[in-house]
Formats: structure tokens, C-alpha cells, sequence
């Protein structure tokens, strides 16, 4: 066909090697007229602007010549290959998008035979599919451009769909080598901007920030990354680090310009506002006129009511046919008569008014409710049931029949019913049978439904009504006829009442309009309970004696072309279908010779006004034209369920008058502009019109928001209309019905067209030439992105383009838009047929993107695919949309393929910060002011001013102390330690802890030969061994150094952390149990570490009998007692120098903050290796002589309440604990309160619960922890925590006296910007802070800036600096370089007390007076830990910190266990821990992405779901994320699924 041709080479003209000529390609446009002459030809009417619809039609038909309009059918067609054409446009840029990784069992769902192929048919309007789809319509085949793969091999062989936890150190380099090369000449054109990302050229340059004070790199926890890694610790040549390179370098195109105008997000991070594109298309045209449709000409013999209609022909024609029934052979299976439906009705009318309750009290009374619960396959039994409900003049309620319980939308369903105020359902016998039943054979109560009488209307049931009973048949008024339901955007279900005169008007009007005559035979595909189909297949139908044939879904899912071969059969005049029918009929069509559909005058398409119907009307009409079908046949219509029908095509003689078409510029539609001509040739949309306005209403089209403006003549609006016959209200909702069934269109100068209200129909469209009405798509499916309107429907369109039925089922896309940041963003769901390969979906996925982004101009946020059948559907199997959000939204939809492009889409992002100048010495005001504020500085209480009879204090040196105490109280007990079931394992007193550590020193002097400064590792489990092998170096005047033993279960990852840390302690020694020796110099040992160049170990298990000659005094306080090492959760480890000066001080600190005396017991459940659990488990009883009950955390893992019965048991005041033993408790226990409540736990004598940290204190649980035990006796006031770091090892502990620990709530987004604002609980990214304890005795704080070293005010946030006599004095490092780290231990301010010397912690936090006092009447300064600058992640200019993130993440989905985030690059990595199937892997990564950037204003750059336990944590209870990142990099996390944000 030429004008195919033509139309092709309109569309793809751009992408073609020579342009045809351009006259020609002009010629071929169909333009609308929106000239001033189109509108000057149109008739005023005089009083409102409102013209005549004939004569306008008349003059345009004069006007027009048939080469004007030119026919075109494919319109399918040409839409797929603009598609096509603009794939192709991108591939010759090759946009690499990195695929996702996904594991084995994640990959292989089911076999192909468990899948059926889904039912598809559609309540959304869209086109469904059927059994053996053949690949789309049978001309796409004509005339499409052939796509090559649109990415190169390169790609392809890197990105292999899955990896099981393979080690790449081979292999997969090459590729990934390629691959980056394939990168690093790629290029995309954007519309939106990228995110933020780095300049790197190539992997080699990127500084990874270590922090300083670091001595030597932990090996990682997993397996040997070593060998893999520069020397800063970038893994070279990984899959992961190519992949992210691949999309750091995607993300690196040009971005946008920036915009310039914003508004404020309440405070100074600015969410970019999109400015009006200064060239968008504005309307140019006149103020449209309202459109009158002809006058509704009352027929003579029209009957008064509908009623009345059923009487006369069920008296005088009781034997003409009225509906024939098919069964799912397609062969008739029932014909109901007029006679019997008129008596049948009958019956039932009189059955519902006298045969429901008593005489007295009868269930129903006319104008009651009733629901009509029908099958689709049983039209008669509905009919009955329907015209008893109008002969008794009570309202039928149709609805579905509900399936199950929990059918998607049948509780919304119930909330109509109950608003309705049904009891009473009316149903078939088979309908009865097969309801879900209680085991009573009751019939439940659905979900959200109201309580039911079920009330079966086959006529055998019924009894007769009397011979002198009759049904009052009146006039038609304004009584409601029915109700008819309609689900909204949002998934609820609202009712539109039809009043008795609306209903008989509508029938009249389609009545004329159709031209329908008495006993035409009429087929109906639609369902007949609702809209198009009820309208014309049930009323429209009984009002002229029509004969309605009645095709079940389930006899066009067996067979496509049933409607067809029925039409042929019953030589019938009318065809009710929707556009998916006339699809599935081209599908299964094989040039079946019997068809002739030459008795077809009219072929109404109910989804007519649906956009992309006209590409199935086309292509229909293209194979069928030979078999009888005229063009001038099909005619498409509008309708809505509350303006009824809106506009239908009506059928003319006429073949030589085309139907209008109109070929728009999508772009300007994304304004709510018509223009004909579109520069870019791919975007345009082919609209065909739906005919003219109703008999007897008026149209016009108004600003589909705001006041209810008339639109210009080139304006989309939403359709209105003025009419008798359409719905009048939303039953019982009378704020929704003003706004839709009330409305007054106004002119531009502001007064009313008319003063009749009109109704909005829902359709978004306008009024062309001749009148005739075009609709471009729903309000429903409106979404609004950055100021731009889109249509869900084209979008499904473009989606179902690209190579349309290879990967995806037509029917079943779903398009819908959440609101993420301040703006729409469009997710689209699609099902995934069986057969496609990952690589297939990803490549199909990836074009579907560029196509949108071509043809659209809009980004995608989220493409999912999910397996075959699994999407809610309607109850004729369409997809429930809101349904399907609503599972998306809370992370149930389980899809198998995830593609997000926040990258591309989020384009309102706050700028990057800059950083402000800060203030300098000047500002510093007389008398301690910063800009008017106090300095931050506090301190605790002063040592030297105490007076107290501490004894231990003349002493200078701990081993001393001990001396003194094995003296004067030898026999009591110091230590007792517990086993797992809670008795005494074992215990020391004062002189059995002397004469062991004498033991030990001759062991060590004899056997070691060690010198006194020598460095001795202690490598024991927690326990009293421990305690005398430390006493034991002393006296010897060895430096000793706790390290944790290897874990025996997992020795290839936790031996080399021992090895190193011996090596960097320079130990000349190695002092364990026998147990241990055995196991340092095993095969798995042998086979983790070269253990020939351990330092020689000595085994304290077999002790000499000897007491060394003399015990070692040190000459100086100042000299090193012992060493302390830990690994910081960025992965360094850190060993710190602690004299024996701030040794004694640190113990006496702790004395006097915690009131500790030999007469008390404390209970200890820490891990005894570094820092203040060390110091509490082995110092403080030996200085302060105090009894410690040693409980070691592993042992809670085989009894989680053994600490708590401890606690219990021995009636302690003060317990100390870690952040993991509390976590143990409180999971493991949650449920056992009452049990142990039973065995006598009571924690009521507790005053102190001090948890012991490094971080920011983890106020949820201790909250939780609180909150669980309260009922066991613990007072909430008793949980605290602490506070230390490497340089002081405790700066803050509760203690016992002093104000309980205060909270405040500061506003996050503040903080990432380094500042502090208070805000009030509960407000909006506010986040909790509890302070850090009390400031232990002899310590001072101050606050001061990282950068410029300067004091900050009260509230400021800076850097924790510390002064303090138990400060550690420096780190031990073996390179020598401590110039390089003097800093952290030595630094001074810059202005203001430029003397003293303080130790920088490394943690950022501010001070707070509060109003509270201190024991000693001051008021009380408060510490607030936000957390460490080696930890924090700088990101876009601004700080944040990664537990903030975290619990974001945490928060965003049930199945998330454990979170944590690092940076790669400047993209941001999101590693969540999966509790739950690994169907639910790829939920979460959109709701990861939504939390991030909803309360973070960032973007998530790749999301890696991992199995429970894989996310590193230390014995401290805090996350290795620098493990976690080498483990990701080197390819060892074996991760469920790995997402690449685009």
C-alpha cells in the first residue's frame, strides 16, 4: 500500500541513508485544522459557546476531499519500527549498561512445563495474549529494520548472567579488561544528569583514604585478596570492579545544564526545582466552543421506562429470542426468550420484596441495595436477576465473583458493599456451589465484606407469586436504576449511580446513535455486568427486542475467533468487542475459508478511545477486508463509568468518508499541546477520533487541573460532558461527587458556559475538526514527571515495540508511577515468558529504556520483570494495577529481573556542597565567646581533689598493688569465672593470682630467656589464665599484649590476624594454653600462615614450681606496661602505648566513677582483648580489689541468659557488656521473659548496665533492651554506655552517681553538613543521640575542627579532643613513622588555649550544658558521639555517616537483617543481608534506592543482596566495612543478587 509506504518512510525517514523527497512526506501528514478558518466555519449557537454538530460534520465532509485524509492501516507497525529505528540510533553509540549478577538458584526457576501461559485479557485496557502467541501481529514482520545486538561481544562475554562464589583471579580478567576498554569509548547522550562522579581515568589512580594511624593492614576476612590488590588495596582485576567501572563510566557523560531556580526542603539542602523549558510548547489557538451533539429524536414508540420495554415484549413477543448462551464449545447452550425473562424477573422481584425476613419485617424494601454476584458465563441467569432487581425497584450492586479470601480488590469490593449497606447477595445456583466454604458449609466472610445473605435465583428455588400479584411498572424518574462499580488509581472502589432516566436516555441516545432496530442480532464479547457490555448487551438491547449472542471469556481463551465464526453464523448486524479481541482474532487467524463478516454494519470497539486500539483496528481491518469487513464498520467509542458513553463512531453508508486520524507530536502531548508536525519523527502518537458527541449532550474539554478552564482548540483537557443520560453521583461521597459530577467549565473571562454542571469523563483529549472527538488517554494513567505529562498507556505502547513478543506477554505490562524525591517516577512490571534467557531479558530491558528515553524523553526509573502468571489480575484477568503498585511498594512482588536508573531519572538532587571558610581567631570573643556562644569544653572531676582512702594509690606500678593485696587479704577473691551453664568454672583470690604470675615470670625469664622491655603475646580464650600470664609479664618486666586466639572452626581467616599482630608487636615470645600451641602448628594452620616463623612458644599449662628471685620493678612510671591492639572497623589495626602511669591513673578513674571496693561484685561480659573490656576484666579488680564475675561472650551463644541469670544470681550493681552480648539477649531471649521470670530472674538490684563502645551509642537497642527486661526488675535509668577510642581508652562511662543520660533529636540532613540542630522529637530526619555516659575523673574534652584545629562552641560539631592522664602515648608501629601520627596524641588548638596538649579521638561530636547538676553542683555537660571520621563517607560535598544510611535501609523492608553501605568510587554500595527466600532477593533493591534517596538525597549505586552472617562484624559488635568492601571487590561474597543502579 502506498500510503504505507509513505507513512513508513515519514517515521523512519531520519534513519534512512537518503531522504525521500520532502514534499511528498508532507503530503502524507493528516493534519487537524486548528486554523481560524476551521473554527469560522463552525456555527455559534446563540446563547452559549456551543456549536452545531451536523452542520459543522456537513461542511467538513464539503470541505474535505478524500486525498486529504489519507487511509493507513499498520499503524502497529510503524510504531515498532520507529522503535526499532531509534534503537538503532543508539546502538551505533553502544550505551553499556553493566548487567546484574545473579546466583544459580535465583536464575532457574522452574521448568518450562510448570509455567501455563498467563490468562490475559484485560479489565486495565490493554491487549492481552493467548495460548501459542505467534510473534505479535501478523504484518510486524513487513518492513522492520533488522537489530543487531546492541552491544558489542566484548561486553556480552564479561557480563555472564551469574557467578557462584567463584575466585576471578583467573579468567574472567581478560574479559573485564575488554570490557573496560569497550567503556572507555562509550558514549550516551543523557537527558538527565548523572550523578556526581569521579574524573578517574583509569582504576590505578584512585586514592583509596586510609586513615592515618594506621600501622598495617588486617587481612581480609575473606579468603586471600592479597594477591589481587595495588599497593593502596585496590583490587586490580575483579568482574565486580570492572562492572562498576563500566558504570562509573556510563555515568560519566555530559550532564545537563544546571538549573537554576529551587526550593527550600525546610532548610539549606536544596532539592532542585525543574524550570519551565523556556522552548516548550505553549497552546497558541482560540478558546474552544462546547459542542452540542444532534437533538435525541423521541421516537413514537419509545417506551416509557425500561421496564415497561421488558413488559410489552415479554406479552407480545414472549418466544423472540433475547440471549443465546454459549458453552465453552462455542456451542449454544441455553436461549432465554423474552417471555421467560419477563416472567422470570417477575419472580424474582417478587421473591426479594415478600420472601426475604417476615411480613412484618421484610429484608428488603425498594430502593435497598442488593449485589449481583454472577459468573461471567452465565449472561441469563445476571439478566434475570438484574431486571427483577428494576421490576422490585430495588438497586442492583453487579460485582465480580470473588475467588478466594484474598482476591486482589475484593476487599475494596466489600467497602462498596458495606457503604452500599448490602445484606443481600443474589446468585446462580453453580455460582453458590462453587464460593469458598467453611467446613459448615457456611459460606465465609470475605475479607473487608459486609455480612451476607446469599440469596440463590434460579427460578426452581423461587416460589410463585400470586395471580393477583403484580410489579408497579411507572415512568422513569429519578429513583437509582443500579450501581455500578469502578476501581480508581489508588485501588479503592467507588460507586456511580445511574438514576431510572438516565439509564432509559442512555438507551434512547445509543439507540439513535447506532441506529438500532427492533430484533437486530447483536454479538457481545464484553462483560456484561458493567460499562459497554451491560449498556448495549443487557438495556440497550431489551429496549428494541434485540437478540444478544453472549461469548464467555473462557470460550475466547479456548477460541480467539469464536466471535467471529458467531457473527458469520447468526449473519449478525452489531459486534460488541474490545480492541485484544480483534488481536487474539489475527493471531489465531489461519485464512479460515467459512468466515464472511459481510453482515457486519457496525463493529463497536469499547476501548476505542485507548490510543494504541487503532494499531489492532488497522491491522484488522487489513486481513479481514477480504473476507466482507468494510472500513466504515468498526467503529470506536468512548466511554467512561461516570459520563457512561461519551462519544461513538456512528456507523454511515458512506465508504468514501475516512475516519479521522490524527498523527500528534508526542512531545508537545508531554505539554498538553496538539501539534501536527513533530520535529523529532519518532515521537508522534496516531490517535484515531471515537466519533461525535452523544444525542442530546454537550462537550468540552477543560485544564485537566486547577479550576475547570475551557481549553484552547490545540489543548489536551479532560473531556466533560452535559447530559441527562450519564451517572450522577459516587454513592455516598458528596465531596468526590462535586468535584466530578458538579462542574462548571468556565470561559476565559472567568464566567460559566452554561448553567447546567457538567461531568468529567476521566479522558484526556480534545475537540477536532467537524466535531469529531479524539482521546490521547486517561487521567488515571496520567503521570507527571518534572512538570511533563505521560501516558501509561503509550508507554506500555513503546514497551511492547521493541521486539514485542519474544521476552514479554503483550497484555501483561503494567505502567504505573511512585512518588520518590519530590517527583513521579514511572516503573514499569512486565511479565517474562518462560523461555527467555537472563542475558535475553537484560538485553530486552536495556532497549526498552533507550526506547522510552527516545521516544518519550523520560527516564525510567524501575523496569521489572517478573515470571509468567504472577502479577494480580482483574477478574477477567487483566492486571490490577493498583495491586500490582501496592506490591512493588511494600517489596512482595518478587521479580526475577530488576533494572533501576535512578542515575538518569533523579534530576531534583540537591547541589554538591561547597565547603564555607571557617571562622578565624578573630571571632574569638573576650571571655571564651565564639559568635556568642561558650566554648565546647568539659571535664569530669578532678583526680588530685578527691580524698578518698584509696590504698592502691601510694603504689605507682599494678604489680605492686597485687604484691600488697597477696599480703593483706590473701585469701580473697578476685576473680571468678563462669561456664556456659553458670557455675564456677574458676576462681582466684589475691595470693593464688601472685604465686601463678611468679610461675610465670621465672617461666618466662628461664625457659624464654626474655630480657626485661621484651614484648610477650598473650594468646588465650577469655579467662583467668589470661589474667595471670598478664601479672606474670609484669613481674617479669616483660611488655605483654592480649591477642585473640584463632577461632578453631575458621582458621583461615582469623590465624593470619593473630600472625600479623605478633609480627607487629615485635613479640619475642608467645605465651597460650597447650590446647592453642596444638593448634598454631596444625595442617589448617600450616596451610593459612608459614607458621616456621612463629617466635618461640611457651605453653603455661605446665608451670615450673619455682619463685623467681626477685619480682621486676620498673625504674619509671613513664615506661611501657603493656600494649594494646585492635583492629578498627576500617580495617586497620592500631596498637597504642600505655605507660604504667596511665595505666594506675585509668584504674583509678574507673574506681572512682563506678564506687568500686573490695566489698563489691561486678559482672563483666566482654571480650578481655583491647581497650576497657580488657582493662575491666584484667586491671580494675587486682587495683581496686573488687570481686569480677568473668562471663565469657561465646558462651552466650550455646546460653543466651547466662549473663543476665549471672547478674541475677550473684545480686551485682554493676555489669558491663558489649553491643553483641546485648544483641544475643535480646533476640535470643525476646520470647523466654516469662519463663525466666519464673526461674527467678530478677534484675532489679542493678544500678549500672554499661554497654562498652567505640561508636555511637545504638540507641534502638538499648532501648529495646530496656524495654524487654523492664518486666524482670531492670530500671530503664540503668542502661548506659560508654565511651573510647585508640588514644584514650575510655573517656566516658555512666558510673554511678551523676544525671542520668539525656537524648536529644538533631535534624540529619544538619549534620551532613557538620552542624548541629536541635529539633523536636519526631519531626521529620530527625535522628536520636544519647549521650556517651558521664566524663570519667581526670578527663578533659574539648571540640575543635578537624581542619583548621580552631575550639568550637557549645552545640558545634567537631572532633572529640581528649586530655587526660590515662591517655595512651602513642601508637607502636614498626615503620617508624609516628611523625606521621604524633598528631593524634599531641596536638595543640590553633587560637584560643594554644598550650595544652590533647589527643585527637578521631570521632566527630558536639558538647551540651544541659540544665541537669553534676554531683558536685555544676551543671552537666553532655557528650554526644556522632560517629568516626574514618568511617564517615564524604559524598557530594557533604558527611555522612554510614549507620545513618543503614538503618534507612534496614527499616525499608521486613526481610532485611543487616545493612551496610561503603563507597566505591563515589558510588554508593548497598550490602543488605537477606532473611527470607531468594525469590524476595530483588525486591529489595527499589525500596533500598527509594529509602536512600527519599532520607539521604543520594543515590544508591549498586545494591548487593548477600545470605545472613556475610557482612563481617567484630567482637565489639561493629561492622568490618572495609573487609566487606575488599570482599565485594575481590569477587567472595557469593552474592544473591548484585543490582547496578544506571
Amino acid at each position: 500500500s502506498k500510503g504505507y509506504e509513505k507513512k513508513r518512510s515519514k517515521l523512519i525517514g531520519a534513519y534512512l541513508p537518503q531522504p525521500p523527497a520532502a514534499n511528498g512526506a508532507a503530503a502524507v501528514r493528516c493534519r487537524l485544522q486548528h486554523s481560524e478558518g476551521a473554527a469560522r466555519r463552525m456555527l455559534r449557537t446563540a446563547n452559549i459557546g456551543v456549536c452545531d454538530i451536523r452542520e459543522a460534520a456537513a461542511r467538513e465532509r464539503a470541505a474535505s476531499t478524500a486525498g486529504n485524509r489519507p487511509l493507513f492501516y499498520f499503524r502497529f507497525d510503524v510504531h515498532t519500527e520507529a522503535v526499532q529505528a531509534a534503537l538503532a540510533k543508539h546502538k551505533e553509540r553502544k550505551m553499556a549498561v553493566p548487567m546484574p549478577s545473579k546466583r544459580r538458584s535465583l536464575v532457574v526457576q522452574t521448568s518450562m512445563d510448570a509455567y501455563t501461559p498467563p490468562d490475559t485479557s484485560s479489565g486495565s485496557e490493554d491487549e492481552g495474549s493467548v495460548q501459542g502467541d505467534s510473534q505479535g501481529t501478523p504484518t510486524s514482520s513487513q518492513g522492520s529494520i533488522n537489530m543487531e545486538h546492541w552491544i558489542s561481544q566484548a561486553i556480552h562475554g564479561s557480563t555472564t548472567s551469574t557467578t557462584s562464589s567463584s575466585s576471578t583471579q583467573s579468567g574472567g580478567s581478560g574479559a573485564a579488561h575488554r570490557l573496560a576498554d569497550v567503556m572507555a569509548q562509550t558514549h550516551i547522550e543523557n537527558h538527565s544528569a548523572p550523578p556526581d562522579v569521579t574524573t578517574y581515568t583509569s582504576e590505578h589512580s584512585i586514592q583509596v583514604e586510609r586513615p592515618q594511624g594506621s600501622t598495617a593492614r588486617v587481612a581480609p576476612k575473606y579468603g586471600n585478596a592479597e594477591l589481587m590488590e595495588t599497593g593502596d588495596g585496590v583490587p586490580v582485576s575483579s568482574r565486580v570492579s570492572a562492572k562498576i567501572q563500566q558504570l562509573v563510566n556510563t555515568l560519566k557523560r555530559p550532564k545537563r545544564p544546571p538549573l537554576r531556580e529551587f526550593f527550600v526542603d525546610d532548610f539549606e539542602e536544596l532539592l532542585e526545582v525543574q524550570q519551565p523549558d523556556p522552548n516548550q510548547p505553549k497552546p497558541e489557538g482560540a478558546q474552544m466552543l462546547a459542542m452540542r451533539g444532534e437533538q435525541l429524536g423521541v421516537v413514537t414508540n419509545w417506551p416509557p421506562s425500561l421496564e415497561a420495554a421488558l413488559q410489552r415484549w415479554g406479552t407480545i413477543s414472549p418466544k423472540a429470542p433475547c440471549l443465546t448462551t454459549m458453552d465453552t464449545n462455542g456451542k449454544p447452550l441455553y436461549i432465554l426468550t423474552y417471555g421467560k425473562l419477563w416472567t422470570r424477573s417477575m419472580k424474582v422481584a417478587y421473591n426479594i420484596l415478600h420472601k426475604l425476613g417476615t411480613k412484618q419485617e421484610p429484608m428488603v424494601r425498594p430502593g435497598d441495595r442488593v449485589t449481583l454476584v454472577f459468573p461471567n458465563n452465565d449472561p441469563a441467569a445476571f439478566m434475570v436477576a438484574f431486571y427483577g432487581c428494576l421490576l422490585a425497584e430495588v438497586v442492583p450492586v453487579p460485582i465480580e465473583v470473588p475467588l478466594t479470601r484474598k482476591d486482589a480488590g475484593s476487599q475494596q469490593i466489600g467497602f462498596l458493599l458495606g457503604s452500599c449497606g448490602v445484606t443481600v447477595a443474589l446468585t446462580s445456583d453453580a455460582c453458590h456451589k462453587g464460593l469458598p466454604k467453611s467446613p459448615t458449609g457456611e459460606i465465609p466472610q470475605f475479607k473487608g465484606w459486609p455480612k451476607l445473605l446469599w440469596f440463590v435465583t434460579e427460578s426452581k428455588h423461587l416460589s410463585k407469586p400470586p395471580r393477583d400479584w403484580f410489579p408497579h411498572i411507572k415512568d422513569a424518574n429519578n429513583d437509582t436504576a443500579y450501581i455500578e462499580y469502578k476501581t480508581c488509581k489508588d485501588g479503592s472502589v467507588l460507586g456511580v449511580t445511574v438514576t431510572r432516566i438516565a439509564l432509559l436516555t442512555h438507551c434512547q441516545a445509543l439507540t439513535q446513535a447506532c441506529g438500532y432496530t427492533e430484533a437486530e442480532t447483536i454479538v457481545n464479547v464484553l462483560d456484561f455486568k458493567k460499562d459497554v457490555g451491560l449498556w448495549h448487551g443487557i438495556l440497550t438491547s431489551v429496549m428494541n427486542m434485540m437478540h444478544v449472542i453472549s461469548i464467555p471469556y473462557s470460550l475466547m481463551k479456548v477460541n480467539p475467533l469464536s466471535w467471529i465464526q458467531k457473527v458469520c453464523q447468526y449473519k449478525a448486524k452489531v459486534a460488541c468487542v474490545k480492541s485484544r479481541d480483534m488481536h487474539w482474532a489475527l493471531v489465531a487467524h489461519r485464512d479460515q475459508r467459512d468466515i464472511n463478516l459481510s453482515s457486519l454494519r457496525m463493529l463497536i470497539v469499547a476501548d476505542g478511545a485507548n490510543p494504541w486500539s487503532i494499531s489492532s483496528c488497522d491491522a484488522f481491518l487489513n486481513v479481514f477486508q477480504s473476507k466482507g469487513l468494510r472500513q466504515e464498520v468498526i467503529c470506536p467509542c468512548a466511554s467512561s463509568p461516570e459520563a457512561l458513553t461519551v462519544a461513538i463512531r456512528r456507523p454511515t453508508d458512506d465508504s468514501n468518508q475516512p475516519p479521522g486520524r490524527g498523527v500528534l507530536s508526542m512531545h508537545g502531548l508531554t505539554y498538553g499541546v496538539i501539534r501536527v508536525d513533530s520535529e523529532e519523527k519518532l515521537s508522534v502518537l496516531t490517535v484515531q477520533d471515537v466519533g461525535l458527541v452523544m444525542p442530546g449532550a454537550i462537550m468540552c474539554s477543560v485544564k485537566p487541573d486547577g479550576i475547570p478552564q475551557l481549553c484552547k482548540t490545540d489543548e489536551i483537557g479532560e473531556l466533560c460532558v452535559c447530559a441527562i443520560a450519564t451517572g450522577t453521583s459516587y454513592y455516598g461521597l458528596s465531596g468526590m461527587t462535586k468535584n466530578t459530577f458538579e462542574v462548571f467549565p468556565m470561559t476565559s473571562s472567568g464566567g460559566p458556559i452554561t448553567e447546567y454542571p457538567f461531568i468529567r469523563t476521566g479522558l484526556l483529549g480534545f475537540i477536532g475538526p467537524g466535531g469529531l472527538v479524539f482521546v490521547i488517554g486517561k487521567m488515571d494513567g496520567l503521570m507527571v514527571v518534572s512538570g511533563r505529562r505521560h501516558n501509561a498507556d503509550d508507554i506500555v505502547a513503546t514497551a511492547l515495540a521493541v521486539e514485542p513478543m519474544k521476552f514479554v506477554y503483550r497484555g501483561r505490562i503494567a505502567v504505573f508511577s511512585v512518588s520518590v524525591l519530590h517527583d513521579e517516577r514511572i516503573v514499569i512490571v512486565a511479565e517474562q515468558r518462560p523461555d527467555s534467557t537472563e542475558e535475553d531479558s537484560f538485553q530486552w530491558m536495556s532497549r526498552v529504556l533507550q526506547a522510552i528515553d527516545s521516544i518519550h524523553q523520560v527516564g525510567v526509573y524501575c523496569l521489572a520483570l517478573v515470571p509468567a502468571n504472577t502479577l494480580p489480575k482483574t477478574p477477567l484477568g487483566g492486571i490490577h494495577l493498583s495491586e500490582t503498585k501496592q506490591l512493588f511498594l511494600e517489596g512482595s512482588l518478587h521479580p526475577c529481573n530488576v533494572l533501576m536508573c535512578p542515575h538518569t531519572c533523579v534530576t531534583n538532587l540537591p547541589k554538591p556542597r561547597q565547603k564555607q571558610p571557617e571562622i578565624g581567631p578573630a571571632s574569638v570573643m573576650v571571655g571564651n565567646l565564639v559568635s556568642g556562644k561558650r566554648i565546647a569544653q568539659a571535664s569530669g572531676r578532678d583526680l588530685g581533689q578527691i580524698e578518698d582512702n584509696d590504698q592502691a594509690r601510694k603504689f605507682l606500678f599494678l604489680s605492686e598493688v597485687l604484691q600488697w593485696r597477696a599480703q593483706t587479704t590473701p585469701d580473697h577473691v578476685l576473680y571468678t569465672l563462669l561456664n556456659c551453664r553458670g557455675t564456677i568454672a574458676n576462681s582466684l583470690t589475691c595470693v593464688q593470682l601472685h604465686k601463678r604470675a611468679e610461675k610465670i615470670a621465672v617461666m618466662l625469664m628461664e625457659r624464654g630467656h626474655l630480657q626485661d622491655g621484651d614484648h610477650v603475646a598473650l594468646v588465650y580464650p577469655p579467662g583467668i589464665d589470661l589474667i595471670a600470664a598478664f601479672y606474670g609479664c609484669l613481674y617479669a618486666g616483660c611488655v605483654p599484649i592480649t591477642v585473640r586466639p584463632p577461632h578453631p572452626q575458621n582458621i583461615a581467616t582469623t590465624l593470619p590476624t593473630v600472625k600479623m599482630i605478633v609480627e607487629v608487636s615485635r613479640s619475642a615470645c608467645l605465651m597460650t594454653t597447650q590446647l592453642i600451641c596444638k593448634l598454631l602448628r596444625s595442617r589448617e594452620a600450616a596451610a593459612a600462615v608459614d607458621i616456621r616463623t612463629w617466635p618461640p612458644v611457651l605453653d603455661t599449662d605446665d608451670l615450673p614450681k619455682k619463685r623467681p628471685a626477685q619480682i621486676y620493678k620498673p625504674s619509671n612510671p613513664e615506661t611501657l606496661a603493656y600494649l594494646d591492639f585492635s583492629v578498627s572497623t576500617t580495617g586497620m589495626l592500631a596498637g597504642v602505648k600505655m605507660s604504667h602511669a596511665a595505666t594506675s591513673a585509668f584504674c583509678r578513674s574507673i574506681k572512682l566513677q563506678c564506687e568500686l571496693y573490695p566489698s563489691r561484685e561486678v559482672a563483666i561480659c566482654l571480650d578481655p582483648y583491647c581497650g576497657l573490656g580488657f582493662v575491666l576484666w584484667c586491671l580494675c579488680s587486682v587495683y581496686s580489689g573488687h570481686q569480677s564475675i568473668l562471663i565469657p561472650p561465646s558462651e552466650l551463644e550455646t546460653n543466651p541468659a547466662l549473663w543476665l541469670l549471672a547478674v541475677s544470681q550473684y545480686k551485682v550493681r554493676d555489669t558491663f557488656c558489649s553491643y553483641s552480648v546485648m544483641e544475643l539477649c535480646t533476640k535470643g531471649l525476646g520470647s523466654q521473659t516469662e519463663s525466666l521470670k519464673a526461674r527467678g530472674l530478677d534484675l532489679s538490684r542493678v544500678r549500672t548496665c554499661v554497654v562498652v563502645a567505640e561508636e555511637r551509642p545504638r540507641i534502638a537497642l538499648t532501648q529495646s533492651f530496656s524495654k524487654l527486661f523492664k518486666d524482670l526488675g531492670l530500671h530503664p535509668r540503668a542502661v548506659s554506655t560508654s565511651l573510647g577510642c585508640r588514644v584514650n581508652l575510655a573517656i566516658c562511662l555512666q558510673g554511678t552517681s551523676g544525671p542520668d543520660p539525656t537524648t536529644v533529636y538533631v535534624d540529619m540532613r544538619a549534620l551532613r553538613h557538620d552542624r548541629v540542630r536541635l529539633v523536636e522529637r519526631g519531626s521529620p530526619h530527625s535522628l536520636p543521640l544519647m549521650e556517651s555516659g558521664k566524663i570519667l575523673p581526670g578527663v578533659r574534652i574539648i571540640i575543635a575542627n578537624p581542619e583548621t584545629k580552631g575550639p568550637l562552641g557549645d552545640s558545634h560539631l567537631g572532633e572529640i579532643w581528649v586530655h587526660s592522664t590515662h591517655n595512651a602515648s602513642g601508637y607502636f608501629t614498626i615503620y617508624g613513622d609516628e611523625s606521621l601520627q604524633s598528631d593524634h596524641f599531641n596536638s595543640r588548638l590553633s587560637f584560643g588555649d594554644t598550650q595544652t596538649i590533647w589527643a585527637r579521638t578521631g570521632y566527630l561530636g558536639f558538647l551540651r550544658r544541659t540544665e541537669l547538676t553534676d554531683a558536685n553542683g555544676e551543671r552537666h555537660d553532655a557528650l554526644y558521639v556522632v560517629g568516626a571520621l574514618d568511617e564517615a563517607m564524604e559524598l557530594r560535598g557533604m558527611r555522612y555517616h554510614p549507620i545513618d544510611i543503614e538503618t534507612s535501609v534496614i527499616r525499608a523492608h521486613k526481610s532485611i537483617t543487616e545493612c551496610a553501605v561503603f563507597t566505591w568510587t563515589n558510588l554508593l554500595v548497598v550490602v543488605v543481608e537477606l532473611d527470607g527466600s531468594e525469590q524476595e532477593a530483588l525486591d529489595l533493591v527499589p525500596l533500598v534506592t527509594n529509602v536512600v534517596l527519599e532520607e539521604h538525597y543520594l543515590i544508591v549505586g549498586v545494591v548487593v543482596v548477600v545470605d545472613i552472617g556475610v557482612i563481617p562484624i567484630n567482637s565489639r559488635g561493629e561492622k568490618q566495612r572495609m573487609h566487606l568492601r575488599d570482599g565485594f571487590l575481590a569477587d567472595q561474597l557469593d552474592p544473591i543478587y548484585v543490582a547496578y543502579n544506571m
